[in-house]
């Protein structure tokens, strides 16, 4: 495939080459990631060779299995949640949800938890991987706001309030040489089971209905669209192969390598919000 491959430097060629994809294969089925939001003031997982800049998230076995693990994550969630909470949508969300409004976008599937795309106005929206404004208990099934766990986390550990600590994606802070073995861990009020962020962990699967109301609304669109995404998780990857079998155009915007770079007709190496407000 010829590929068309643009970068920050000839930024008023990319804004017409992505504006001419638009307005070739609307409506177009949007697949965002972490890219989408480091606007945000919320960090990505990868470098520009898709390699992890962190260490890598916990895994779903292990937050179920240890104790201390849960231990843990609520520790660094308690630090970092306030900082999605407080987050505000950046450009490329505002940028979306405009051409939502045009009629230019058919599905948006995210795979990021911040909930921004919501809070930027967009409609017709697939959290792929959940979101974290949710609690879900592990036994009995039961929601919570993350507000309110927030709460209960603070009032039972008010020792760990102010602890220093480095922001990490999806409201994660990086905690270090700090022994948490004392951290009080929330349990379900109800059923007193274990509670878990309501998002997919890596090692865990997306719900199949979720996935399935994904492709019909894929199989619907002219077009595909990646918004910061290395697409290195198969989870959002099985669109672009989905989407190359059936003949449907990509285009991507992303600072980095991607997994589907050989599928792409497109492709932006460039900040989301930059790319994106060329065209909303």
């Amino acid at each position: 495939m010829s590929r068309q491959l643009f970068s920050t430097s000839k930024s008023d060629a990319a804004g017409d080459r992505l504006r001419d994809f638009v307005e070739r294969n609307h409506p177009l089925f949007v697949l965002t990631g972490a890219g989408c939001s480091t606007d945000s003031g919320i960090p990505d997982y990868r470098d520009v060779n898709g390699d992890w800049k962190h260490t890598q998230p916990v895994q779903y076995q292990e937050f179920i299995q240890h104790h201390s693990v849960r231990q843990r994550y609520w520790a660094r969630s308690m630090l970092g949640w306030p900082r999605v909470f407080d987050a505000q949508p950046n450009d490329a969300h505002q940028a979306l949800a405009v051409m939502e409004r045009k009629d230019l976008v058919k599905i948006l599937v995210t795979q990021n938890v911040d909930g921004l795309h919501r809070k930027a106005g967009q409609n017709r929206v697939i959290e792929l991987h959940g979101d974290l404004a949710w609690v879900v208990c592990m036994e009995c099934g039961l929601r919570y706001p993350r507000h309110s766990i927030q709460a209960v986390l603070i009032s039972r550990n008010p020792s760990f309030i102010g602890r220093d600590a480095a922001i990490a994606p999806d409201g994660d802070m990086r905690l270090h040489k700090i022994d948490l073995s004392a951290f009080e861990v929330p349990n379900c009020m109800k059923c007193d089971g274990t509670l878990k962020p309501d998002v997919v962990y890596f090692g865990e699967s997306v719900p199949k209905p979720r996935v399935n109301r994904a492709f019909k609304r894929l199989s619907e669109s002219r077009g595909v669209l990646v918004v910061g995404s290395s697409l290195i998780v198969y989870s959002g990857f099985r669109f672009c192969r989905f989407a190359q079998e059936n003949g449907i155009p990509i285009a991507a915007v992303n600072l980095g390598r991607t997994r589907a770079d050989d599928m792409l007709e497109l492709k932006l190496e460039m900040n989301c919000a930059t790319a994106l407000s060329e065209i909303a």
